[in-house]
C-alpha cells in the first residue's frame, strides 16, 4: 500500500495519533458523564433481619456548572432508599456547597451517614498523573474549602456525621451500629477514638472510611464490623480492557478497587468508583461514574459472612 518505508511510518503514526484523540474525546466527552446506577446485594445482616436498601455515594468532585451531574443526582432519590452513605470528596469548588445540597435534594430528607475526604477540605490542584504510580508520593494541596458549611448543611438535615464518632440508629426495622474515621488518605485517621466492638445487639455492624487504608480496614475487622463502605479510588478511572485499574491511589490492591470484595475472614467491604472527577484530569476510561444501590440481607446463619452476590449496573436512563 505503500511504497515510501517513510510513508508508511508516517501513515502509522497518524493512525496511532487520531486513535489517541478519540480515546481522549470519549473519556473526556461522553463516559466522564454516562453516570450509572450499579445494584448490589449483600449478605451481611443478622439471621431475622429485614432487608435494608443503602444508596452509596462518593466522589462528587462537584464544580458548580456540572449541570448533567446535578441533574442526574437529583433523580436518586426516586429510588427510595432506607439509608443514604456519603463517603467524601464531595468539592472541588470554592462556591459547590449549594450546588451539592441541592443535587441531593430529597436524599437529605431521608436518613443518611457522612465522613469526609481530602477534596472537602482541599482543593484539587494540577499534577503530574504519573505521582499515582508511587504510592508514598508527597501529597500537595489547594487553598481549603468550605467543609464547615457543608457539614452544617448535612447535619441541619438530620445526616450523621461518623467522623471520629460511633453511632446507633434504626432504619426500616434495622438497628445498626456505626462508626467511622476521618480521611486515612490524609492521615487524619483517629481509629483509636472509636476503637472497640460495637454493640452485639445491632443487627448490622457498619464502619464508613473515605479512603479504604488496609491499616483501617484491619482495625474495623478486629473489632468486629460486618461491611465497610469507603470511596476514594475512583475505580481506578482509567482503566484498561481485561485488566482493570492501573492504581487505586491508596494501598488498597487493585482486585479491590471498585465493589464488593471479603476483607479478612468476616467482613465485606464495598469501594464506590465515584462520580466525578478532579477537574484537572476530567476523564474515566472503562470505569463510567456510578452510585450504588446496596441491598443488605441476612446471612444463612450466624458463621462466617457469605460471599456477595455479582451487582448488575445500568444506565441512568432506567432510574426509576
Amino acid at each position: 500500500m505503500f511504497d515510501n518505508p517513510r510513508t508508511a511510518l508516517r501513515g502509522a503514526a497518524a493512525g496511532l495519533a487520531g486513535a489517541a484523540a478519540l480515546g481522549v474525546g470519549y473519556a473526556s466527552l461522553i463516559e466522564r458523564n454516562a453516570f450509572t446506577l450499579r445494584e448490589v446485594t449483600m449478605p451481611v445482616l443478622e439471621p431475622g433481619s429485614s432487608s435494608l436498601r443503602v444508596l452509596h455515594l462518593s466522589d462528587l468532585h462537584m464544580m458548580p456548572r456540572q449541570k448533567l451531574k446535578q441533574n442526574w443526582l437529583r433523580e436518586l432519590d426516586r429510588l427510595e432508599p432506607d439509608l443514604v452513605v456519603n463517603t467524601g470528596d464531595n468539592l472541588s469548588h470554592q462556591r459547590a456547597v449549594p450546588s451539592v445540597v441541592q443535587s441531593m435534594g430529597g436524599l437529605l430528607a431521608r436518613p443518611g451517614l457522612f465522613v469526609f475526604g481530602s477534596n472537602d477540605y482541599f482543593a484539587p490542584k494540577p499534577k503530574n498523573p504519573f505521582k499515582y504510580f508511587d504510592k508514598e508520593h508527597k501529597r500537595s494541596f489547594g487553598e481549603p474549602l468550605p467543609w464547615q458549611d457543608l457539614r452544617a448543611a448535612f447535619t441541619e438535615r438530620g445526616w450523621l456525621d461518623v467522623t471520629h464518632n460511633r453511632r446507633e440508629l434504626e432504619v426500616a426495622g434495622v438497628r445498626i451500629a456505626t462508626a467511622g474515621v476521618d480521611d486515612p488518605h490524609l492521615r487524619r485517621d483517629r481509629y483509636d477514638t472509636i476503637a472497640g466492638p460495637p454493640n452485639p445487639m445491632a443487627n448490622l455492624k457498619l464502619g464508613i472510611t473515605h479512603s479504604p487504608e488496609p491499616r483501617v480496614l484491619d482495625r474495623f475487622a478486629e473489632d468486629g464490623y460486618d461491611l465497610v463502605l469507603a470511596g476514594h479510588t475512583h475505580g481506578g478511572q482509567l482503566c484498561l480492557p481485561f485488566y482493570g485499574a492501573l492504581v487505586t491511589n491508596c494501598q488498597l490492591d487493585r482486585s479491590r478497587v471498585k465493589g464488593p470484595s471479603r476483607w479478612g475472614s468476616r467482613m465485606q467491604l464495598h469501594v464506590s468508583a465515584g462520580i466525578g472527577t478532579s477537574p484537572y484530569a476530567p476523564a474515566r476510561f472503562c470505569c463510567r461514574p456510578e452510585a450504588t444501590l446496596l441491598t443488605l440481607v441476612p446471612t444463612a446463619d450466624k458463621g462466617p459472612k457469605q460471599g456477595v452476590q455479582p451487582g448488575v449496573s445500568r444506565s441512568s436512563a432506567v432510574v426509576r
